[in-house]
Parts: C-alpha cells; sequence; structure tokens
C-alpha cells in the first residue's frame, strides 16, 4: 500500500509540472482562465508542500546541506551581478552609432527555419513559432523538482540539488562573461541598443584609438600588422560624461551613462544598469538556454523517465525560438546546449555531497554496531528503529531538536517558496 502511494506521488510530479506550462501557456489563448486558474495551481502547489513538510523524515539531512546551500547562493548572485555589468559593458563600448550600422552576422540556423516555414504545414510552423515556454518556466520547473523531495519524488537532500544548480548556473555564467568579452559581435536585432540603452553615440577613448582607425581600412590594418603599435590619427568626439556617484564611480568607464541617464541622487549608477536587460549585442553563449539545458539534465538525473523527455523537446523548442525571433545566432544556442550538459557532468565528478554522505553513514554504523547488535538480541525493536532512523539521518555534531528542525523546516520553506516568487516576478518578461 505504502509503494503504491510513493508510486502515485512520483507520477504526480510530472502531472503537475505539465499542469503548470500548460495553464500559464493560457494567459496567450484564453486570459480569463489563465487569471483563474494561475492562482489556484499555485496555491495548491504551496498548501502541498506546507502540508507536507511536516511530515518529511530527512529534515537533518536538509539541514546538512544549509552551508553549501548559502554558499552556491551567494556565488550565483556575484555571478550574476558581474554578468550583469559586463553585459552593459559590451553595449557601451562601441556607442549607439556602431550598434546602428553593424549588420547582423550570417546565420545558417536563421535561412534554415525561414525556408522551413515555406516547406512545413501551417499548424506545424504555428506550433513552433508559440511561445510555449520561457525563462521563468525552466526555473519554476526547477523549483518543483527541489520541492518534490518533500514527497519522495527525488531523493533527499533537496538543498544538496539546489546548491548543486545554483553552482553549475554560477560557473556557467562566468564562461559564458569571459567568451563574450572576449570579441564582440554585433546583435541579430540592430535596433535593440537604441531601444534599449541610454549610452553615448561614440565609442569609448579606448576603442577610439585601437578599434576605430582600423575597422574599416585595409591599408590601416597593414601599418599596424607590420608596425604592431598602433600610432593612427584620433578622430574627434565629444568628452566623456562623468557623474558624482561616489564609491560607485569605477563604473564611469564601464557604464558609460549618457547625459540623460544622469540623476542628482546619486543612485543612476543602479537605474543605468537595470536597463541592461539581456543585453544588445550577440552574448555568446545563451544564458536562457544554460538555464533551460541545466534544468533538463537536473530532471533527467534525479527523476528520469517520460517527463524528463518532454522537458528536452522544450529545450529544444525554445532552441529553434531563440534562433527563428533573433534573440541569438545559432552558435550561441548550440555552445550553450553542449555547455550546460558538459558543465552539470563535470562538476558532478567534483560535487562530493553523496562520498561524504556515504562515509558519515559508514562512520556511524560502526560507532553504533555493538548497540544495533546488542538490542537486536535483546528484541528491543523501539531502540533498533531509533538508531536506524539515526543511521539514516546524520547530522554532524550533536543531533538538533524536534523545535530546532521544525524552526529551521519553517525557514526552509518561506525562504524556497519567497525565493521563487521572486525569481517568477523578475523574469516573467522573459
Amino acid at each position: 500500500m505504502a509503494r503504491s502511494g510513493l508510486s502515485r506521488l512520483r507520477g504526480g510530479l510530472g502531472i503537475a509540472a505539465l499542469c503548470y506550462v500548460g495553464i500559464d501557456y493560457l494567459r496567450r489563448i484564453s486570459p480569463p482562465w489563465h487569471a483563474t486558474l494561475q492562482p489556484k495551481l499555485w496555491l495548491v502547489l504551496a498548501l502541498a508542500a506546507i502540508c507536507r513538510a511536516p511530515f518529511y523524515p530527512h529534515w537533518s539531512t536538509e539541514l546538512r546541506s544549509v552551508l553549501p546551500f548559502l554558499g552556491s547562493l551567494l556565488f550565483m548572485l556575484v555571478a550574476l551581478a558581474l554578468e550583469a555589468t559586463s553585459v552593459h559593458f559590451v553595449t557601451a563600448l562601441l556607442g549607439l552609432d556602431w550598434h546602428r550600422t553593424a549588420l547582423p552576422l550570417p546565420d545558417t540556423g536563421q535561412w534554415l527555419f525561414l525556408a522551413l516555414n515555406e516547406k512545413l504545414p501551417t499548424v506545424v510552423v504555428q506550433v513552433l513559432r508559440a511561445p510555449l515556454i520561457g525563462l521563468h518556466h525552466y526555473l519554476m520547473l526547477f523549483l518543483m523538482l527541489a520541492f518534490s523531495v518533500l514527497f519522495d519524488c527525488v531523493k533527499a537532500p533537496g538543498l544538496g540539488l539546489g546548491a548543486r544548480y545554483m553552482f553549475t548556473m554560477a560557473v556557467g555564467r562566468l564562461l559564458r562573461v569571459i567568451t563574450f568579452l572576449s570579441t564582440i559581435l554585433p546583435s541579430a536585432r540592430p535596433w535593440c541598443a537604441s531601444a534599449r540603452f541610454e549610452i553615448p553615440n561614440h565609442p569609448h577613448p579606448w576603442l577610439q584609438k585601437y578599434y576605430v582607425p582600423y575597422a574599416s581600412d585595409p591599408n590601416m590594418i597593414r601599418q599596424l600588422l607590420r608596425e604592431d603599435m598602433s600610432n593612427a590619427p584620433i578622430g574627434d568626439y565629444p568628452a566623456e560624461i562623468i557623474p558624482e556617484w561616489g564609491r560607485m564611480k569605477f563604473l564611469v568607464n564601464i557604464l558609460r551613462p549618457s547625459s540623460a541617464a544622469l540623476s542628482g541622487d546619486g543612485t543612476s549608477w543602479f537605474s543605468t544598469l537595470k536597463r541592461t536587460g539581456g543585453g544588445c549585442n550577440d552574448l555568446i553563449y545563451s544564458g536562457h538556454m544554460l538555464v533551460a539545458v541545466l534544468t533538463a539534465m537536473a530532471w533527467t538525473e534525479a527523476y528520469p523517465g517520460w517527463t524528463s523527455a518532454g522537458i528536452w523537446f522544450l529545450v529544444l523548442h525554445s532552441t529553434q525560438r531563440e534562433i527563428r525571433e533573433r534573440h541569438h545566432y545559432s552558435v550561441d544556442c548550440v555552445v550553450a546546449i553542449y555547455v550546460g550538459i558538459l558543465l552539470w557532468r563535470a562538476i558532478n565528478l567534483f560535487w562530493s555531497t553523496k562520498d561524504q554522505s556515504k562515509t558519515l553513514r559508514l562512520k556511524q554504523l560502526a560507532q553504533i554496531e555493538g548497540r544495533l547488535v546488542q538490542a537486536a538480541k535483546d528484541a528491543d525493536l523501539e531502540k533498533v528503529r531509533e538508531m536506524l532512523y539515526e543511521l539514516n539521518n546524520p547530522v554532524q555534531g550533536q543531533n538538533p531538536t524536534k523545535r530546532a528542525l521544525w524552526g529551521f523546516a519553517a525557514i526552509v520553506i518561506i525562504f524556497s517558496l519567497g525565493i521563487g516568487l521572486l525569481a517568477f516576478t523578475l523574469t516573467a518578461d522573459g
């Protein structure tokens, strides 16, 4: 009976994920139904997690994962802040004039999908164009996967899975920053920078000397190769604007605000940075696709089956939409897919949570072996049950009280639901 109940719960995770994606898509085809059903679904999922939490037997195991979880969260936030600053930098560096005139790169993926639009049935093309899933969906799908540990759908600890996901995300974001800072590529949407950024029209002084003189004159490039020194005359450009940003003044050379972006309250550096969004250069590789692939890898490892296969289908659908809608070139999406897969696999080799858990369990078994054998000889089932529970829920140091575990459980549930709500709010627009 217990096994069949567990089987139903495991199957329910896939159904819940499917319902979440389907109901959220109703905002496109039936907004009234979406407005009615989505709050109810969120309420049901939140209540299910809250009601199940008191009966979750692995809170002491989760407690051991708190420090890796918080460390990974801090690492990811630092990586995202660095990424946001770098995204603005590569756009501001060249100035708006370059973004308006730079031609998009030739992309065979874009050509392929345009050709398929002419060959495939209209219904298939409409499905390919449909915005079935976005960035916030992938984040919510992972959150559902992590919370399903409460129902024994995936192995504990859920915080350990979350820590690994965030750590891998942070490493992927840092590698992405290194990649798109190395060579600046023009956007597939030439109007993007003018619509979203308030930066000067002219290039950064650094580029005025080292890039502009050689950007269009082959003879100047030959001279540069012969001399290996930049001796070209610098054109006449407006002076750079230097606002009073106090301690954040070092960001002036990175964000390059225009006069329209200035304010007298000393906080305009933050309002300038907030306009970054996803950037307006081609940022190889795609950050959206990295999130999608890491979510799919987490589901494949923790919850293999038809649901994981469905999520990979959605990843492929997102890939062709990113290319079709010119958010990224094909190379950005292809690289994001194999980088995401390889990162998840590589970090798993060094992620020692499972090994530490095994080592600790064997150590505790050796400590209680004599008492366990004696309790079995005395037919003291209550004592055997108590020792086996301690073995399956190892905690380093002194065992926490039930009150402490209840307090910890409440904090984890509230904090996780808060993160989910915040992520959904900040990424709902893509």
